[in-house]
Order: structure tokens, then C-alpha cells, then sequence
């Protein structure tokens, strides 16, 4: 009974869906943080979503199931009156509720195939956008910064250790999706933590603005990006062109190694859970992580990973993206009885996007021969997303190259946060930090290149 739950919970897709009530839903502001209660067979779960509103006045969010491991979880969010809907691909179910006129409580009861439960979410943070908080000027310059790619105007932040230069510089190329310059999840901001980091301690970094609204860039086109950041931090005077490297988290890690592979690399690559495996292999050994992370029995992990190859196949193999997208959302709703129409539409418009067709495609390993600068690669011990036995294909893709470093981190996560247990209290709240051990391990060899 259990083992067939929590299969159910996290193999398809994750809505929220709230019912319009009023005029006063106008001036609802979901930011922040809402936990609940879930009641399931043999106890409760705490289910925790955190929300920040984008550019534009969109909404994303994330999920924490803490009981289950699971931690920052994406979803998309679409909000209409008083309704939202979350949905992201790793994990499956349906809440349906009302928010309070105060805008701190929702009401309603949480649904999926072959269960369904009352819960109760109550806002117990609200989001940064509601606060004021005070910004203290940090130790280093901090450079607002344009620049063209393809003709496409890019900008970003630039901060630059006190002193004359030139100093050793980066450029952090953030995961697929991340919101703004600093790859923020609700509260959690890794790369301007990591940016901040570096800078106070001699290191330039350049981190890049997303573009909001717009598609996601495939690989190719992110690779142009990334070689227009390299080449406009050339003409900068605090920049030391022989130390001048890339720091990619996920998918931008792949994007680093294959700008290494161009003409006019960069000095170096540092990659944080970067694949080593074609994207149609990961997100099937993603989704079969997820599940046994939660102890569901091998035949349901079979059953599940069988699911999500068919899906992947349609995606690679159907040669019309319409029809492609019209398949998924059939098959998207064959496999949760309880999602409707509009939800498998707008899911399986991202699952059949150029980037994400891209994605399934790429193989990592293909032009790692052509690499040669120093590599840096660095995985979390915890991270369900990209497992760390990707560093092995990596590095052997890579044997080649004889200034190659691999290093597993105990506790971290995809986002290279630190184990839970080491993260401080804020106001009586666990505050999610980047992994110190990471932050350290990528200060000391980024300072150690270019060195005799």
C-alpha cells in the first residue's frame, strides 16, 4: 500500500490548483514560503512549497518533502484570481484549494490516482518582496555590464576585487531555467553566494542575466553566449587574460566543457553536477533515483522507468512538433487520470521545446577530447538529479587531458547546498546555504591556475 502511494506521488507531474473566489484575489502576493501537514498511509509528511515571483509578475516555485529527501523541486506556476497552478516533471500530484482573504492560509484537499487527502498550507515566511531588508555595501566593485552575442543584447553583473589588476577571472554559466544572474530558488541564491564568495577573496566574476519571457536557449546558442562573455572580459583591464575560466552548475557545466572544446578556450573549467550521459538516459536515471530514494520496490521503479523511456522516444522520434506535443499530452494524461487538458497541454509544450529536444539528444562526453585546459569536476554525494557516477563518464571522456581533478561532496545536493544539518537558523527558520567545502575546494584550484 505504501510502496504503490508513493509511487503515485512522484512519477508523473505536480499541480496546485486554486478555485477563483473574489475581487480581493487581485492583490494576493504568493512569496514565500507555505508548509502543511499531508496525512498518508502509516503517518504524515511535511510538504513545504516556496514561491517567488519573476519578472513580469509570473511565479515559480519549488517543493520540500523533508521526510522523503526531497528538497528543491521545481515547479512552474500559473496564477489566475486566486488560482495557481505548480507543475514540474519529477514529481505527480494535485491539490485543489481556496486562499484565505488574508492571503495566509489555503485550504483544500490534495489529489493524485487512487488517493486524496485534506491539507491545510499556511504561509509561515513571506517572500523577500515584502520585507525591507538592508543591504550592506560588500569589500569589492560591482560593475553593471553589457554586451552583444549574435546580435542579442546581453548584460550582467561584474564584481571586481579591490585593487588594481589584473585579477583572475570567472564567468558562472548558471543550470537550464534559472531565473536571474544569480540562479535564485525562493530565498537561496548559490551563484551570488558563490559570486560573492570568490570576489571577496581575489577572484573577478561575471554572472549573466537570464532573459525573461524568452525561450530556453538550446545548447548551441548557449555556447555563443558563454564565448561573447569570455571575449568581452578580454577588453576589461582588471581582467587577467591568461587566468580567465568558466563556472558552470549543471547544464551550464556541459556548456563550459563544450566552450572548451571551441577555438580561444577558455584557461579553465570548473563544472558542478554537469552530466556525463546523453539527456535521454538522465532523466530516466533521475526519475529511478527519485523513487528508490523513497523505497519503492524494483517493480514499480521498472514500471515507472518504462513509462518515461516511451515518453522520451515520442519526444526524439515524432518528426512534427505539434503532433509530438499532442502525443505527450495524451500520454501525460494516460499515465494521471486526475490532470486535465490544459495542464498536459502546457507540460508537454516544455517537453517538446527545442531546448529540452536539444537536451535528450546531447551526448556530453562526444568533444571531450578536444578539451585541454584544466578541468574541475565536482558532484554532490546527494544530488537526485545529475548522480555523481556521471563523474566517472566524465572524467574517462576526458583521459586525455592531464590536468583533470574529480571530487564527490559528501551531503550536497544538486544546488550545491550543504547538508541540511550544517545549515543556520534565521529567525528560528533553517536557512539553506552553498556547500562551504564546495565554495573552498573552487576558490583554492581556481587561484592555483596560471601558477608556475
Amino acid at each position: 500500500m505504501k510502496q504503490t502511494f508513493l509511487l503515485r506521488f512522484f512519477s508523473v507531474c505536480f499541480g496546485l490548483l486554486l478555485a477563483s473566489t473574489g475581487a480581493w484575489a487581485e492583490n494576493i502576493a504568493l512569496d514565500g514560503q507555505w508548509k502543511g501537514p499531508l496525512k498518508v498511509p502509516g503517518g504524515q509528511w511535511e510538504v513545504i512549497f516556496r514561491v517567488v515571483t519573476l519578472t513580469g509578475g509570473k511565479y515559480h516555485a519549488t517543493m520540500d518533502v523533508p521526510l522523503q529527501r526531497v528538497n528543491r523541486m521545481s515547479v512552474a506556476v500559473e496564477m489566475q484570481g486566486d488560482s495557481v497552478v505548480f507543475s514540474a516533471e519529477e514529481a505527480g500530484s494535485r491539490y485543489t484549494g481556496i486562499i484565505s482573504p488574508d492571503g495566509k492560509q489555503v485550504k483544500g484537499v490534495w489529489r493524485q490516482p487512487g488517493y486524496k487527502a485534506p491539507l491545510t498550507l499556511q504561509l509561515v515566511a513571506a517572500g523577500a518582496r515584502s520585507e525591507t531588508k538592508v543591504r550592506l555595501t560588500p569589500p569589492y566593485r560591482e560593475n553593471e555590464v553589457t554586451f552583444s552575442a549574435a546580435a542579442e543584447p546581453m548584460s550582467g553583473m561584474l564584481t571586481v576585487p579591490p585593487g588594481a589588476g589584473p585579477f583572475p577571472t570567472v564567468v558562472l554559466v548558471a543550470d537550464a531555467g534559472s531565473i536571474d544572474r544569480d540562479a535564485t530558488v525562493g530565498e537561496y541564491r548559490p551563484l551570488g553566494a558563490l559570486a560573492d564568495y570568490l570576489t571577496r577573496r581575489g577572484v573577478a566574476v561575471l554572472r549573466v542575466d537570464a532573459k525573461p519571457g524568452a525561450p530556453l536557449p538550446t545548447l548551441p546558442q548557449r555556447v555563443v553566449e558563454v564565448q561573447a562573455a569570455l571575449n568581452y572580459l578580454r577588453t576589461r583591464p582588471e581582467v587577467d587574460f591568461a587566468r580567465l575560466g568558466l563556472i558552470g552548475h549543471g547544464e551550464g557545466g556541459n556548456v563550459a566543457l563544450l566552450v572548451a572544446a571551441q577555438p580561444l578556450p577558455p584557461s579553465f573549467v570548473v563544472t558542478m553536477a554537469a552530466a556525463g550521459q546523453p539527456g535521454s538516459s538522465l532523466v530516466v536515471e533521475r526519475q529511478a533515483a527519485i523513487l528508490r530514494s523513497l523505497g519503492t520496490n524494483a517493480a514499480q521503479i521498472e514500471a515507472a522507468v518504462k513509462r518515461q523511456e516511451a515518453l522520451v522516444e515520442v519526444i526524439r522520434q515524432a518528426p512534427d512538433a505539434a503532433q509530438a506535443q499532442a502525443m505527450v499530452a495524451n500520454m501525460l494524461r494516460q499515465n494521471n487520470a486526475s490532470m486535465d487538458a490544459a495542464t498536459a497541454l502546457a507540460s508537454a509544450a516544455q517537453l517538446t521545446s527545442s531546448h529540452y529536444r536539444h537536451f535528450l539528444a546531447f551526448d556530453p562526453v562526444e568533444k571531450l577530447n578536444q578539451v585541454t585546459c584544466p578541468v574541475l569536476l565536482l558532484n554532490g554525494a546527494a544530488d537526485l538529479h545529475v548522480a555523481p557516477e556521471n563523474l566517472l563518464a566524465l572524467t574517462k571522456g576526458l583521459k586525455a587531458n592531464k590536468h583533470v581533478t574529480s571530487k564527490k561532496l559528501p551531503g550536497v545536493n544538486h544546488l550545491f547546498q550543504a547538508d541540511p544539518a550544517e545549515w543556520p537558523l534565521i529567525n528560528g527558520q533553517p536557512r539553506e546555504i552553498f556547500s562551504p567545502q564546495a565554495q573552498e575546494i573552487i576558490r583554492a584550484w581556481v587561484l592555483q591556475q596560471g601558477k608556475p
